[in-house]
């Protein structure tokens, strides 16, 4: 019998974090919400979440000194999942708001929508379907269809310097990356804690990758407070 994941969640005060533990745990994963890198040491899996404005996400990571235990983490190749804000952040650079710089982790940039369409909205808010880039199976969207529907509130998005980096792509004017993924280390543009059945396989199938499959029997329990495109 295999022991749930323990799943670290950064807080850094950018994250819908209680959404984000509850989706971990309606996975079968035990959530672990650390304000401090010392809390997560014991962590299995490690998600970054993220609501909010690209510049502000990337001061707080610094000033709570997130910054070199992300890379490390990565770096090791052990389960990562970036979540919305927490994809971009990965990137070199956003031009949200101005130019800032990100963690570095993943050659490219991150840029607003650009289209003509007037009939197209900013942000790109809703159900939207992804397709992966992945030739062979892919074992993160078991279970999910070739091209499952997620939740998407977004203006901005990541432009990957290699093409080998885009995991997931989904069309909203053109097409534009959804997904990064290199090994272990893995991040969607959408959320998939609000993406209902589709989200929670997802993010079972993150939990199950790297170790086989979880004890369904478990059952942990959250410490925080508190239309398609073509």
């Amino acid at each position: 019998m295999n022991v749930a994941s323990s799943v670290g969640i950064i807080d850094y005060q950018m994250g819908n974090l209680r959404s984000v533990c509850r989706g971990i745990e309606r996975a079968g994963g035990i959530p672990l919400v650390g304000q401090s890198f010392h809390d997560l040491h014991s962590a299995s899996h490690l998600i970054l979440p993220g609501v909010g404005a690209f510049r502000d996400a990337i001061s707080e990571l610094r000033r709570r000194d997130w910054v070199a235990f992300i890379h490390d983490w990565i770096a090791a190749d052990k389960p990562f999942l970036g979540i919305c804000l927490g994809l971009q952040l990965l990137f070199d650079v956003s031009y949200e708001g101005g130019e800032h710089q990100g963690l570095g982790i993943v050659k490219g940039q991150v840029a607003k929508f650009n289209f003509d369409d007037p009939t197209l909205k900013v942000p790109h808010m809703g159900w939207n379907q992804v397709v992966s880039r992945n030739r062979t199976v892919d074992a993160m969207l078991t279970g999910l269809g070739p091209s499952p529907y997620f939740y998407f509130v977004h203006s901005f998005h990541a432009l990957p310097q290699a093409s080998e980096d885009v995991w997931l792509e989904c069309n909203y004017g053109y097409n534009f990356c959804a997904g990064v993924r290199r090994g272990n280390m893995l991040a969607t543009q959408f959320h998939p804690e609000k993406s209902q059945s589709n989200g929670i396989g997802l993010l079972r199938n993150f939990l199950a990758f790297p170790s086989g499959r979880l004890d369904a029997s478990a059952a942990p329990t959250c410490d925080v407070q508190g239309s398609l495109q073509t």
